[in-house]
């Protein structure tokens, strides 16, 4: 067998930008996603949900290591499924503010003022839960092994993230911890695990975030 047929390609689907174009993107990209906020005020003003299926489609482009496409998004809608979510979260969420969080924790959170209620699970008209997979079974029935899980699938929640911000769309990074609970409710395989719950919607009417600032670039790079 030769080494093209052991190894196929494809041509490169590449678009060759001017200088001036690229640094126009470049700036207008940034601009766009320094407008994204974290939200957690809600309308329930429905989503249509090809928006939210081409943006999973999008995180499904993100790469991978070997190519094994670690993950899985559940995208809930159903009213009773996202009730049982909220109260499951805000059990875990209750314990955690009670029990498990740290008074440097505690100290940290303060400014944006959250707790364990989480209304918002309820009224937002979508959740998606991203999963990773830590492992697949072949044709035989045999476990493969996937590469670089955390990484790849840390990529493509960036990724959706992002895409679902261009569509026009508010989010919240979402991370009850532990999260056992959204594989039980959702019935997922015992080889994938919950990696985050992201809340997606409009936001409300008058809604407001924290005053927040971030890092300036010589704060996050190093150039040499």
């Amino acid at each position: 067998m030769s080494d093209a047929e052991l190894h196929p390609t494809v041509p490169l689907d590449y678009i060759a930008r001017s200088e001036d174009e690229m640094r126009a993107r470049a700036r207008e990209f940034r601009e766009l996603l320094d407008r994204r906020r974290s939200v957690r005020e809600f309308s329930d003003r429905p989503v249509p949900l090809e928006v939210l299926r081409d943006a999973i489609r999008t995180a499904g482009t993100a790469p991978s290591g070997a190519h094994m496409q670690p993950w899985h998004f559940a995208l809930v809608t159903d009213p009773s499924i996202k009730k049982q979510i909220r109260e499951a979260a805000e059990a875990e969420e209750r314990e955690t503010y009670a029990n498990r969080m740290s008074e440097e924790w505690r100290k940290a959170l303060a400014p944006l003022g959250t707790d364990a209620n989480k209304p918002f699970l309820e009224t937002v008209p979508a959740l998606i839960v991203v999963f990773r997979v830590d492992y697949a079974f072949d044709e035989s029935g045999d476990r493969t092994k996937h590469y670089y899980v955390q990484e790849s699938v840390g990529i493509a929640t960036g990724m959706l993230i992002a895409a679902l911000h261009n569509a026009g769309l508010a989010t919240l990074t979402h991370t009850p911890s532990p999260m056992h609970f959204l594989g039980r409710i959702l019935e997922r395989p015992k080889n994938e695990r919950a990696y985050l719950l992201l809340p997606v919607g409009y936001p409300a009417e008058n809604c407001r975030v924290p005053d927040l600032a971030r890092k300036p670039l010589d704060a996050i790079c190093t150039e040499f």
